[in-house]
């Protein structure tokens, strides 16, 4: 039921929000996050992720943008460009950012579907399905600072949690 809800609202809010709000920067590091963390995921599990990206915007213990909570974590010059700073491998807030692998963008349609749902997101969305959550992992792992925080739900192929305060 809440996925055919979540489902409803944000197709209804694509057309209305889409060529209404567009700030580049953030809506392309909220897709990009969301395209590379969960575009195999229905549009719930996508929402979810995104939640937890503006979470972490609006939580004092992050940057207070997209673009620096997505990109969170320790930097180093490029060994190719010394002018360049790149991000430690593995030592980031999300994995995509950091794993070593390749970020190009190769489901076109899927990215353009992200990206429109990320412009709902940051411009007029206000239910946090996520119940207030900073970090998530998939269910099929558990990282220690799990156990330190507190799970507030689980959807699709992400468990979600929470400090509390």
């Amino acid at each position: 039921m809440k996925r055919l809800i979540v489902t409803i609202f944000v197709a209804l809010c694509f057309s209305q929000t889409a060529a209404a709000y567009d700030d580049n920067d953030n809506v392309t590091c909220l897709a990009l996050n969301i395209y590379h963390e969960a575009r195999n995921q229905p549009v719930v599990g996508q929402v979810a992720v995104g939640q937890v990206t503006l979470n972490r915007v609006n939580d004092s213990r992050f940057p207070n943008n997209i673009c620096e909570v997505v990109m969170q974590g320790p930097h180093k010059k490029s060994w190719k460009d010394k002018t360049k700073m790149i991000p430690v491998r593995n030592l980031c807030q999300f994995s995509w950012y950091c794993d070593g692998k390749s970020d190009t963008i190769r489901d076109i349609e899927t990215y353009r579907e992200i990206y429109r749902l990320a412009i709902v997101l940051i411009a007029e969305w206000s239910i946090d399905i996520t119940n207030g959550a900073t970090h998530y992992h998939a269910y099929y792992v558990t990282p220690a600072w799990a156990k330190t925080k507190t799970r507030t739900a689980k959807i699709e192929d992400h468990i979600f949690y929470r400090w509390e305060k």
